[in-house]
């Protein structure tokens, strides 16, 4: 992988960040808005985990198979400061696939809105700076 290619990665990453920022300040007048928010959701941590992947790779780290495993070395590496509050974005981003239950949809909704964007928004302008710097 090149770091142009990094750089690419990168912008779709961020327009995804922005895309589930935007729905989680749209009103709630409908369920729809909680499934379009859940479902931003799942697309943007996919990106993350895999942005985290395709760097760590290129900086020589080799092996990582799995979220849980990238996340332990984006940590370890510093991309991302609380490696925990990621394993728990990873264990509800995995609940979202089967979700039915209304109530925990809400549950997982209000978390998106109020933290996990958060965290995804800071792991873009880390991972930013990262790759500039491994140019």
């Amino acid at each position: 992988m090149t770091n142009e290619r990094l750089f690419e990665k990168l912008d779709d990453y961020k327009r995804a960040v922005s895309r589930l920022h935007e729905a989680t300040t749209l009103q709630i007048i409908d369920d729809i808005v909680y499934d379009g928010v859940i479902q931003r959701f799942e697309f943007t941590f996919e990106l993350s985990w895999k942005l985290m992947k395709e760097f760590l790779e290129y900086t020589g780290l080799t092996e990582l198979r799995s979220p849980r495993g990238t996340i332990r070395e984006a940590f370890a590496y510093g991309l991302i400061d609380d490696g925990d509050q990621w394993i728990d974005m990873m264990i509800d981003r995995n609940k979202t696939s089967h979700l039915y239950d209304e109530e925990e949809a809400r549950v997982v909704y209000e978390k998106i809105k109020y933290h996990y964007s958060g965290l995804l928004m800071g792991f873009g302008k880390r991972i930013e700076q990262e790759i500039k710097k491994v140019k």
